[in-house]
């Protein structure tokens, strides 16, 4: 089964090789038609510790590093 990968910004680099980044999804209300904004916090493993908050990453499900990091950073994401 592929793995899923995600594309956000980076809104902490506080910990050691870990990022906490922001991803965000707009989908339409199935009754109001309206559009709506949810995001989710996910704590991605960053090895060099290269990123820093404002950077637009994208992130892979991975096997578990630790107790909350089960995504790993691979790379920048597309300024689109």
């Amino acid at each position: 089964m592929p793995k899923r990968i995600l594309q956000g910004t980076v809104v902490s680099d506080k910990g050691d090789k870990t990022v906490v980044v922001d991803v965000e999804r707009i989908f339409r209300h199935p009754l109001f038609k309206k559009t709506v904004r949810r995001s989710n916090h996910f704590h991605a493993h960053d090895e060099a510790n290269k990123f820093k908050s404002g950077d637009l990453v994208r992130i892979q499900e991975c096997a578990p590093k630790s107790k909350l990091k089960r995504w790993e950073v691979i790379g920048e994401g597309s300024k689109a």
